[in-house]
């Protein structure tokens, strides 16, 4: 049974706010490569400060939005709004912001992919068979702790680690949990960092971002890692002994 014309619009309408977000993108790539970064931090740090001394609710509210706003569209600028999160806030209550406005620009661009296409692909991969299949049926299986994995591990994109579950049909309250979560490792290192920058600044110095790949703190991110990868562990050890 063929399209009907009406079936064509509802798609092209579960499409556009991915496709938003795909523009948003592109064109934030090449208008914003230099407005968040490092340097217009360094550059605006006392005007942020003065007007976060004059009105602390704006600022947080402002600052969550533009962060939400970053994620949602996979700008350039995420490590330096959470160095900025830290710089303004300190590591606490910064930490909480970095992370609570990651999560929802995360979800923005999940729910966006999983409108778009992910409903449509997970019923494939759920439809087929062979390796597909038990690929699928074994994410369904192990999908905490892939989640809390591909949001630990350092080496895994978070653009990818937002848009990937949703093109495999992964539910929403799961991938918002993971992800708050997951993150918050990761957040609190670059929060801390941030929270540190006004002696960077008087130095005329930059942060060391790479510290995150330090023994001391990816020795314990790894470590989480694989406390989160024990489940898949186990029941496949089950499986062998069956």
């Amino acid at each position: 049974m063929s399209d009907t014309p009406q079936d064509g619009r509802a798609a092209t309408w579960r499409r556009l706010p991915l496709i938003v977000v795909l523009l948003g993108a592109l064109v934030g790539a090449v208008a914003l490569r230099d407005q968040l970064s490092f340097a217009a931090l360094a550059e605006n740090r006392e005007a942020l400060i003065a007007f976060r001394d004059a009105n602390y609710a704006g600022t947080v509210l402002g600052f969550i939005a533009v962060y939400v706003l970053i994620v949602a569209f996979s700008l350039p600028g995420a490590t330096v709004a959470t160095l900025a999160g830290g710089f303004l806030f300190g590591v606490f209550p910064g930490v909480l912001f970095n992370v609570a406005a990651a999560t929802m620009g995360a979800v923005l661009i999940f729910s966006a992919a999983r409108l778009g296409w992910g409903e449509r692909l997970s019923a494939r991969l759920d439809a087929s068979e062979g390796r597909i299949r038990r690929l699928r049926e074994g994410l369904r299986e192990n999908e905490l702790s892939v989640l809390f994995l591909i949001r630990l591990v350092p080496a895994v994109p978070f653009f990818v680690a937002n848009l990937l579950p949703a093109l495999v049909g992964v539910g929403l309250g799961r991938f918002a949990f993971t992800t708050f979560f997951g993150i918050m490792p990761g957040a609190l290192v670059y929060t801390w960092v941030g929270a540190g920058l006004g002696g960077v600044f008087a130095r005329g110095e930059t942060p060391d971002l790479g510290i995150i790949f330090e023994p001391q703190i990816l020795a314990p991110l790894l470590a989480l890692a694989a406390l989160a990868a024990l489940p898949m562990v186990v029941r496949l050890f089950r499986r062998k002994e069956v």
